[in-house]
């Protein structure tokens, strides 16, 4: 049965899990190998049921972990091409693992893996679309400044979508990053605010969409219960637990799944 484990999501470090304890798929790996390990553990899936890992873009807090983590299992990592060279270039994949573009769509753990093009300032970022064993489809897109036409489509007639939720406009605007930084989250290869993710999630509700989870939230730039309360509002024609479900991803696991 589909499932999603949201081991780790925050500006901090990010990582999920698709599949179950028997097989599956690392999307990302922005913690420490210690960390993600133990998460693992958490939610009872032995780590070689990790059978590859897919990158979105090669910020630390998506490749913290990915040099450490290959030396120890052997883990095949997937990515654009772009990204995948300059991961090579500054030496954070282990010399024994494969390493394999994404062109189209990609077979592994008994799903098909496709990557599709998002909007951040890294030099080949991607989210990704996944077709199960059972028939199903999710997504994760997060790290972009607006939705993309690609990532529109890519999104659309998922059963279940993790999609960025990264900050409270307000609560960015009047906090202490420093000026550069404000325009580089706010620009359109930055992040997807609250409001623009609202959008997006009512725009798949009507699409047939059900399950969502808010991802990536800044932790100096919004809290949980407001990324939630925002989507909510904007959802006032639906019935929560009835026309959709939706939750928070947790910073780090306690263990649990999604499953759609």
């Amino acid at each position: 049965m589909a499932r999603i484990y949201p081991l780790f999501s925050s500006s901090k470090g990010n990582a999920h899990f698709i599949g179950t304890e028997k097989g599956g798929i690392l999307i990302d790996c922005g913690v420490s190998y210690r960390k993600l390990s133990s998460a693992l553990e958490i939610n009872r899936i032995p780590l070689k049921a990790v059978q590859a890992v897919f990158i979105t873009h090669e910020h630390s807090d998506h490749v913290a972990g990915l040099k450490m983590f290959t030396k120890k299992t052997g883990a095949t990592v997937y990515g654009k091409k772009k990204t995948l060279q300059k991961l090579c270039d500054e030496d954070k994949i282990s010399p024994q693992s494969p390493i394999i573009e994404i062109k189209g769509s990609i077979a592994c753990a008994d799903m098909e893996i496709t990557g599709f093009d998002v909007s951040h300032d890294a030099v080949q970022p991607c989210g990704y679309r996944i077709h199960t064993a059972d028939d199903k489809y999710c997504a994760i897109c997060t790290d972009t400044g607006y939705i993309t036409p690609e990532a529109d489509k890519a999104l659309t007639g998922c059963r279940m979508v993790l999609i960025e939720s990264n900050y409270d406009e307000n609560m960015l605007r009047r906090g202490n990053y420093p000026l550069y930084l404000k325009e580089r989250i706010l620009s359109m290869s930055g992040h997807l605010s609250n409001d623009d993710c609202a959008l997006q999630v009512g725009k798949l509700i009507e699409r047939g969409t059900v399950y969502f989870l808010l991802g990536h939230l800044s932790q100096d730039n919004n809290m949980p219960y407001i990324a939630d309360s925002t989507v909510q509002k904007s959802l006032s024609k639906y019935k929560r637990n009835k026309d959709y479900l939706m939750g928070v991803a947790p910073v780090e696991t306690k263990g649990g799944a999604v499953i759609f």
